[in-house]
């Protein structure tokens, strides 16, 4: 019998994901690989633009400096007029405010659906309401969510941190979520809160977003027809993270899921009595790596190639306005 790959369709690179990138590409080529006489480079980014490994290093080889926090950045560079981009995981107002303070000139590569959220944060608190946001506690997403109101934004985890919440009957209360995490992780905790808190409102649309959703859905139909699936992405990409949990459950002890950042991580012995593998890869990941995986799979004999598609995204953002203008 022919061992074979079936890869889940829609994967990888999302809308959010490819502004973001392509926001640091465009600045890049405006720059045309000049050294600057002043010795600063072409773009600073605050934290990883997408979280993905690879692509982080090869937006750093193509002259772009990434930092952790903007203090990191000279004041040279704002008086030079360097783009500084904001990641696609959003930031705290705190952060806009000290970029505004140094006079930097910032360009704010924020998916679009997590600006949503802050929006969402900033109309409930004016309308008087506590906010459960159910999130992964130091993801940079979640950092910034909290950071526009830390007085009225509550994080929470998972269904057990409800009991940790203590919150008067008279209270207006709204949970949000993190746009990266499972249907099936937030289902839990979402009931724990209506349980505890039965008046507690739910946005008027999920926070979770499209490619979130649709990259579970594929890989959920992929995984129930496999022995096994891998799933690429970096450890630190919740939806990739969410992704491997997903078809794990799919799997329901017929065989494993893994997580890779690329083929160079994959273990033979995983692939053991396996005539199945489905693959697919996060949101921020680059199809390339996942060819490598498909490469290296079929030198383990998986030579017949199949694709489950569960729907066609269409889903386009524009680049940010800094950049139009």
């Amino acid at each position: 019998m022919t061992k074979r790959i079936v890869l889940a369709d829609p994967r990888g690179f999302c809308a959010g994901v490819d502004r973001a990138i392509l926001t640091v590409r465009t600045i890049l080529r405006a720059a045309d690989g000049a050294p600057r006489a002043d010795g600063l480079p072409p773009v600073y980014v605050r934290r990883q633009i997408v979280h993905n490994r690879h692509v982080v290093e090869d937006l750093a080889a193509q002259g772009a400096v990434f930092v952790q926090e903007l203090a990191e950045i000279p004041d040279a560079a704002a008086a030079a007029g360097i783009p500084i981009v904001f990641s696609a995981h959003g930031v705290s107002p705190e952060v806009k405010a000290e970029a505004d303070a140094r006079g930097m000139h910032v360009v704010d590569a924020t998916c679009p659906l997590v600006s949503k959220v802050h929006r969402e944060v900033l109309r409930f608190v004016k309308e008087g309401y506590e906010i459960v946001y159910i999130g992964h506690r130091g993801h940079d997403e979640a950092v910034g969510v909290v950071g526009e109101s830390p007085d009225h934004v509550h994080l929470i985890e998972h269904a057990a941190d409800v009991d940790t919440l203590d919150f008067a009957p008279d209270t207006k209360l709204v949970m949000l979520s993190q746009t990266t995490l499972s249907v099936e992780e937030t289902a839990g905790t979402i009931a724990a809160l209506k349980a505890r808190f039965p008046w507690i409102k739910e946005p008027p649309s999920s926070d979770i977003c499209y490619a979130t959703s649709n990259r579970q859905a594929a890989v959920r139909l992929v995984a129930e027809q496999c022995d096994c699936v891998v799933i690429v992405g970096s450890a630190n990409s919740s939806n990739s993270v969410r992704l491997m949990e997903v078809a794990r459950d799919a799997l329901a002890g017929r065989g494993e899921a893994h997580r890779v950042d690329d083929a160079g991580e994959l273990d033979p012995a995983w692939f053991d009595g396996v005539e199945s593998v489905g693959v697919s890869s996060g949101a921020s990941v680059p199809d390339a790596l996942v060819a490598g995986v498909v490469d290296a799979l079929d030198g383990l004999g998986f030579t017949d190639v199949s694709t489950v598609e569960t729907i066609k995204e269409t889903m386009h953002f524009v680049l940010p306005a800094e950049l139009r203008r």
